[in-house]
């Protein structure tokens, strides 16, 4: 295994690039290519995030559940977290705030506009 990519479904594309955006991500791919989005794929860095609506799956892949958030969190390492928590800190929902854990990161977890949890990460020394 090489990566792993999440396709993550969501109602508004449009919000969610939006959102996505303001963390520095960058829309590489759409589909279509204009007009209204059924999927993106957004990167930052080394991190690849695909979204695609609930409605363009129709009634592919039934287990998927068709409602925004879930029980996922996704753990994303980053440099500078600090300066990172701080400039985004006051566009985004924080759920947890800066903080060393037990096993030596700092971390601290915000709220994405559809109800998925992402939580930054660095090892600082």
């Amino acid at each position: 295994m090489n990566s792993v990519s999440p396709n993550i479904f969501v109602k508004d594309l449009n919000q969610t690039i939006n959102f996505y955006k303001q963390l520095g991500f960058s829309l590489t791919t759409t589909v279509p290519e204009e007009g209204d989005y059924l999927f993106a794929m957004m990167t930052c860095g080394n991190v690849i995030f695909m979204f695609q609506t609930f409605e363009s799956l129709g009634t592919d892949l039934p287990k998927i559940s068709r409602q925004n958030g879930g029980s996922l969190l996704l753990y994303i390492q980053i440099n500078e977290i600090r300066k990172f928590y701080d400039q985004i800190k006051s566009k985004v929902s924080v759920v947890k705030g800066l903080e060393k854990t037990f096993y030596g990161a700092t971390e601290f977890t915000i709220e994405d506009n559809n109800g998925y949890l992402l939580t930054f990460a660095e090892d600082e020394k």
